[in-house]
């Protein structure tokens, strides 16, 4: 069993009686006070935008959550604007604490160790002090590669801050949007797009992806989206499916591509309003 430093991630702490209704009352997903798989979450602007998203599990009665590091700050003042009277604690935690990743499940004592639900075969996320991840190596290629394999994306690596809505990365798909519960940050722009079916973008695996000095997909002349991250030949594209056709030809840097759908999409090709 192996663990990978995340070295991208900075990990928070939330606690305090008020802390689960914060966290509900300001992230898309499910908020729970009770062990088990991690819940992917958003932080968005109230116009829908994605600020920051990642994983939000429960642990030794607290909350526990990772951001990319570029923005952690930001999350950071954030959060606390939103705490307001809150009886709530926010630690950001990017000098005491590392984030990891492995495979299988691990087994390091004082750990924080949640499954990630996304689409399957995505591992483990593993929160430990800073002392106990000091031998973690650094491989954010395989972690990268699996999870474009499954259509999964981050900020960061994959798309900037506040470019997105979480129906573009599918999150209402993964259990990343909690529809159940009330009022969130952006909840109405989210709420809107799920009712109007208006969600245009979805992810798509684009493979024989060359790195190049452009990221956008052309189909028909025409610009239909943007990839990500390129790894071992494939990567995450953002792409709008109204504009997709079935075996029709796409390039990237000049370079013909193979696309194909997510095993966990709803959607199809030419496909603005399935969800």
């Amino acid at each position: 069993m192996t663990i990978y430093l995340q070295p991208d991630r900075v990990p928070f702490k939330f606690e305090g009686p008020d802390a689960e209704k914060l966290l509900r009352d300001v992230l898309t997903g499910e908020v729970s006070a009770r062990d088990g798989p991690a819940h992917w979450w958003a932080l968005l602007t109230p116009q829908g935008k994605i600020i920051a998203e990642g994983l939000l599990g429960w642990q030794d009665s607290a909350f526990w959550l990772d951001v990319e590091a570029g923005i952690a700050e930001s999350f950071f003042k954030r959060m606390r604007m939103y705490k307001l009277r809150a009886d709530a604690q926010i630690s950001n935690l990017s000098n005491t604490h590392r984030v990891g990743w492995s495979m299988n499940m691990p087994e390091v004592k004082g750990a924080v160790v949640h499954a990630d639900p996304r689409a399957g075969g995505l591992g483990f996320r593993v929160i430990s002090e800073r002392s106990d991840g000091a031998g973690w190596p650094e491989d954010g290629q395989t972690l990268a590669a699996n999870r474009i394999r499954a259509g999964i994306v981050q900020v960061g690596p994959d798309f900037e801050s506040e470019t997105l809505f979480p129906h573009d990365i599918g999150m209402d798909l993964l259990e990343g949007i909690d529809f159940k519960k009330g009022c969130y940050v952006g909840q109405e722009v989210v709420s809107r797009m799920r009712h109007r079916g208006t969600a245009r973008r979805r992810p798509v695996i684009v493979s024989r992806a060359t790195p190049g000095q452009g990221n956008e997909i052309i189909s028909d002349g025409k610009s239909i989206g943007q990839v990500g991250q390129i790894v071992g030949g494939r990567a995450v594209g953002i792409l709008r499916l109204d504009r997709l056709k079935p075996g029709g030809g796409a390039t990237l840097n000049s370079q013909p591509v193979e696309l194909a759908l997510p095993h966990w999409a709803s959607y199809d090709f030419e496909d603005s309003n399935k969800s």
